[in-house]
């Protein structure tokens, strides 16, 4: 079964080659890829998600105010009854970011299930993605089995 992820690059960022690139790469993974592109809002992400009935959201910032762009974004995703949809973030989020495992730790707390830096491969991505919906399909198929004794 294909696993479907939406992507974009979210607030006012209009860079677009590195969604191009994670586009690309994602959909030679054997993904299902909705790229929403580029300055794309919380809600557009969230109705993605849930129009297309998605597996993970990832979200791409650039420009490095990623922290005001996604203020609130997991309240729309829990809002949306999509609390089981997994988010990555990536980029340059921070301006004048110094301490990347700082910036990490702050969109961890802000509900991100990953966060990259802009010097990330795809590849990487990919490979934590595809673990992570492992890990929830494992999760959902324990909890839907029933033992009788």
């Amino acid at each position: 079964m294909t696993k479907t992820v939406i992507l974009g690059v979210i607030g006012s960022d209009a860079h677009v080659v590195g969604i191009t690139i994670l586009e690309q790469a994602f959909e030679a993974a054997g993904f299902d890829v909705i790229n929403l592109g580029v300055q794309s809002s919380q809600e557009e992400f969230v109705d993605a998600a849930t129009a297309h009935d998605a597996e993970a959201v990832l979200v791409s910032s650039l420009y490095g105010h990623a922290k005001q762009d996604c203020e609130g974004f997991h309240q729309k995703v829990a809002d949306a009854g999509l609390e089981d949809v997994t988010t990555y973030i990536g980029g340059n989020l921070a301006v004048g970011q110094d301490d990347f495992e700082e910036t990490r730790k702050f969109f961890r707390q802000m509900g991100f299930d990953r966060v990259f830096d802009s010097e990330t491969d795809p590849e990487d991505a990919i490979e934590a993605l595809r673990a992570d919906l492992d890990m929830r399909s494992s999760e959902s198929e324990q909890e839907s089995h029933t033992v009788s004794a």
